[in-house]
């Protein structure tokens, strides 16, 4: 899947669009995508792949929009208490470290 991911950006960015790659790094617990899942921004707000399954999606669309203004690649840190995963629609807790950087 993350191939797909790559092409994807790869289409995007031979389009002229902007993209940022955000990328799960390392896993603890139970997380919702493995390390090694993959999302694809662009500037105009498209979005490809998936680094947790819909529930830090937005947050980390935030940041990748911030790479692409700044270029500055970050690494996200989440952890999701088990009383808090119910919140955000996660079955049980777990942590995962997505790194974020702007493509080109």
């Amino acid at each position: 899947m993350s191939e797909d991911i790559l092409a994807t950006a790869a289409t995007w960015a031979a389009e002229g669009e902007q993209v940022a790659l955000a990328t799960v790094v390392e896993t603890w617990g139970s997380s919702p995508r493995p390390a090694g899942s993959m999302l694809a921004v662009t500037a105009s707000g498209r979005m490809a792949g998936s680094v947790s399954g819909g529930c830090i999606e937005g947050a980390v669309a935030d940041v990748a929009m911030q790479a692409m203004r700044d270029g500055k690649p970050q690494l996200l840190d989440f952890g999701i208490s088990d009383e808090r995963a119910w919140e955000v629609g996660l079955a049980c807790g777990g942590k995962l470290k997505v790194f974020v950087e702007k493509l080109g």
